[in-house]
């Protein structure tokens, strides 16, 4: 029979670790005598990061014996001591290829049930200071596994562990980890799965996505690297907006990006290395050639040069276009909302809602300084003015001649005008506010594309989601880097992205595409992340063993090598910066 070895608690605590400090739970000691197993815990534990751990359906972790011996003898280490493992429960049998999701079993007093396998988490391996761990537990089978507490009740060392049901599905533990991570799943697997009622919330979304095949983000259909682009003409949009057309040096005919997508510019001559930015397409999807707007910034090494330098003739490389920020098909409402220079992604899917004669209303809201500084006013307002059920509202926040709208019957380039079968633009003194946009009558069922400012965008979905749309029918797109994921690392102030402290590398060349930097690669770096994070470049990671794929990254040009090798590898044309390392110069979209 089973048996219950220890109980193991510990309060979550600040541990230096690679210069920053983890908020962890994962040093847990093993106590004497009855403790109470409650709901959420065990009486005198708790989780640091209650994202990954912790929880009602993740109370309490329970790890084996005899798994115990086996890592001892794989590290060739002869210290472990209970709780080491980060386990609420060390208990003798139970493995993990034998209980299922779903098992119920007594012990002392309470009685718990299998929820889901044990999160990967970089922190296991930080505890042991066996950092390749996260990955190991999992391709040799050996997780170990959440519980749910059905009773509460007290519990102690010595206790009998008996089973009171088995789980319907008969999916093991290790059998359900291996599905999730691990390639070659198995489709009457996944089935039973999802039917075991007992299974985490967490765990079933996984394994409903992986059903539904939206386990990946589509992949960019074009080129791979950096291709040869000329421009063709250029378009001063307002004073500080220039447009320039790329079409490719080749004659080829360039991929169609879906509206909303960005590509990706090395500019030659404007530093060296030559840097690289990413921005929005506003051209019409399916257009001959490629247009992006670039806004002056006044300490913008490239778009100062672009706007100073760029003529028809010229030469840049672009990498292929990509991007999630992207419109979906359907029939209900739609809201292209933007501030700015934020307006060219929308102005994308306006193209592509204008060419396809949608009979969808279409409400566009723009909120610019003057009209002066209000890029595509003209061409918006022409596209709006064919579309059947199109609503215009611009904002502008200097121009303060009236506090009320007014409904402008005029034209012209550089400020909305109204004609076609729509209503006119509606022009609005002064910025957004929560009153003023509910008094819009916005659709609550719409759905809603924000792109500008940071500030602008929470500001936007806070009022959105006021007024009663959906948070999940509203998808922003950020300038730079997206928002970075690093599961217990203490907040701390922001810095922007910089040279990696010491001595500079001398190998191969990795830019951060969103970041604007590029930095030599140096081999006292384990691995990409670990440069990217020496550099507060902002990243996305849980594992950093090549498990959980959370840091997979576009790839826009270069090789890489991995070490450890990933469990499952990545899709084309995407790395896993956790374990990867560049065998040349590398351009990464973080």
């Amino acid at each position: 029979m089973a048996k219950l070895l220890s109980v193991n608690v510990g309060m979550p605590k600040d541990v230096s670790w690679q210069g920053r400090t983890v908020h962890t739970g994962v040093w847990k000691h093993a106590v004497t005598g009855p403790r109470m197993a409650r709901r959420l815990n065990i009486d005198g534990d708790g989780q640091g990061d209650l994202r990954g751990h912790g929880g009602e359906q993740r109370a309490v972790l329970v790890y084996q014996i005899q798994s115990y011996a086996y890592w001892q003898d794989q590290f060739g280490r002869s210290d472990f001591q209970y709780g080491q493992f980060g386990e609420n429960f060390t208990v003798d049998g139970l493995p993990d290829d034998d209980v299922c999701i779903g098992d119920r079993y007594r012990i002392g007093e309470a009685e718990f049930e299998v929820t889901q396998p044990r999160v990967t988490c970089y922190r296991v391996g930080m505890r042991l200071g066996e950092p390749e761990l996260p990955a190991l537990l999992v391709s040799h089978h050996r997780p170990g596994f959440y519980l749910r507490v059905i009773t509460e009740g007290e519990v102690q060392a010595g206790d009998a562990i008996v089973k009171t049901r088995t789980g319907p599905g008969a999916l093991t533990v290790a059998d359900a980890d291996a599905l999730l991570y691990l390639p070659g799943q198995d489709p009457d697997k996944l089935r039973r799965a999802l039917a075991i009622p007992a299974l985490s919330p967490g765990w079933r979304q996984s394994f409903q996505d992986m059903a539904s095949g939206r386990t990946a983000a589509p992949r960019p259909e074009g080129w791979t690297g950096f291709r040869p682009m000329r421009v063709t003409a250029i378009e001063h949009e307002t004073p500080s907006v220039l447009s320039v057309h790329l079409e490719a040096c080749d004659g080829g005919v360039l991929a169609v990006a879906e509206a909303g997508q960005y590509i990706t510019l090395r500019v030659g001559g404007a530093g060296d290395p030559a840097p690289v930015r990413s921005y929005s397409l506003s051209s019409a999807p399916g257009a001959p050639a490629y247009r992006v707007s670039v806004k002056r910034e006044e300490l913008g090494l490239v778009s100062r040069f672009l706007h100073a330098n760029v003529r028809p003739g010229a030469v840049l490389e672009a990498a292929a276009p990509r991007g999630d920020f992207v419109l979906a098909p359907g029939t209900g409402p739609v809201l292209l909302v933007s501030a700015g220079i934020g307006a060219t992604p929308v102005t994308a899917m306006l193209h592509r809602l204008a060419s396809d004669r949608t009979p969808r209303p279409v409400w566009w809201i723009h909120v610019a300084r003057t009209p002066a500084e209000h890029p595509f006013a003209h061409e918006a307002h022409t596209l709006l003015a064919a579309l059947p059920h199109a609503h215009e509202h611009v904002f502008y926040t200097t121009d303060t001649t009236d506090t009320a709208h007014t409904t402008v019957a005029g034209g012209g380039t550089g400020r909305a005008a109204s004609g076609g079968t729509g209503p006119g633009a509606l022009i609005h003194h002064g910025r957004p506010t929560l009153d003023g946009m509910a008094a819009l009558g916005l659709p609550t069922d719409a759905t809603a594309y924000l792109c500008g400012p940071t500030s602008f965008m929470t500001a936007m979905r806070d009022m959105l989601t006021t007024i009663g749309l959906a948070d999940d029918h509203i998808h922003t797109e950020l300038f730079g880097a997206l928002a970075a994921v690093t599961p217990g690392i203490a907040s701390r102030p922001a810095v922007a992205p910089h040279r990696p402290p010491g001595e500079p590398g001398t190998g191969p060349l990795l830019t951060f595409a969103r970041s604007g930097l590029s930095v030599r690669w140096s081999p006292g770096y384990r691995s990409v992340l670990d440069l990217a994070d020496a550099c507060d470049v902002q990243t996305r990671w849980s594992c950093r063993t090549g498990v959980c794929h959370t840091c997979v990254t576009p790839l826009l040009s270069g090789e890489v090598g991995y070490s450890p090798d990933p469990l499952e590898p990545p899709a084309a044309g995407e790395v896993l910066i956790c374990c990867a390392r560049p065998r040349d110069d590398v351009v990464l979209d973080l």
